[in-house]
């Protein structure tokens, strides 16, 4: 009979867990305060700009295209995009160049790591100027809206730096998911072993269950950051269908 995992759950959002799974990491039972966290991530100079963004006057707001359903419409296309995206087909020929960090990656992992960091880049990109927009676009409806803002800006200048850096381990856990599955779905044999060493352009793993059941843990990982990507867009759209 098999023994019961006495591994304690994970606690905390879909995409936490998911990552913790991939990184055979055990975190806290009891997740850490927001409130604490947020202190500790703002130091005296953005906790002034926070602060003289909800209190003081703000400036008129630039002109620029209001919020209709056109804009709306806009930003479903392109989350749609993104998930396109997400859903294109892995590149599995070798680099047109070498790749120093890449250096000591798994030659059969490497597209998919290739693949990973193209659907970031383009959330990344994507994400940011629509925000941006979105804002703009707040501001001019209300001055409460304005100040919220403003607020939401002050709150990505001061969170995103922090929110690329932990986004930017995905790839490498990802890695450690795809090397973990394929050990235990397809080993290498020592001949195998020896020709991958020898080789510099990336190997195609040997398809099996475990290549498939990677490539489903990829995407799922993928579409938890893109949610997660989306939250601050969601509230600043449903500040904006608010009258």
């Amino acid at each position: 009979m098999a023994k019961a995992s006495t591994r304690a759950p994970v606690l905390g959002p879909a995409f936490i867990r998911l990552l913790a799974r991939f990184g055979d990491a055990d975190l806290p039972r009891t997740p850490p305060v927001l409130t604490e966290r947020l202190a500790q991530w703002f130091d005296w100079n953005r906790a002034i700009t926070l602060s003289r963004a909800l209190d003081n006057r703000l400036p008129a707001p630039a002109d620029g295209p209001a919020f209709d359903t056109a804009q709306e419409a806009e930003c479903a296309r392109l989350r749609r995009s993104l998930l396109d995206t997400i859903d294109a087909d892995v590149d599995l020929s070798a680099p047109r160049r070498k790749d120093a960090s890449a250096a000591n990656i798994d030659p059969g992992y490497l597209p998919y790591r290739q693949h990973c960091l193209a659907a970031q880049r383009a959330m990344q990109a994507a994400t940011g100027l629509l925000r941006g927009r979105l804002r703009d676009m707040l501001a001019l409806q209300s001055p409460a809206k304005a100040r919220l803002a403003e607020v939401d800006a002050v709150m990505e200048a001061t969170l995103s730096p922090r929110e690329q850096a932990l986004l930017a381990i995905v790839p490498g856990l990802l890695g450690v998911h795809f090397q973990r599955l394929r050990d235990a779905g397809a080993p290498d044999t020592p001949d195998t072993a020896a020709a991958d060493a020898a080789d510099d352009t990336p190997a195609a793993p040997a398809a099996g269950p475990w290549l498939a059941r990677f490539r489903q843990d990829m995407r799922t990982a993928l579409l938890a950051e893109l949610d997660v990507r989306f939250h601050p867009i969601d509230g600043l759209l449903a500040a904006l269908r608010t009258r």
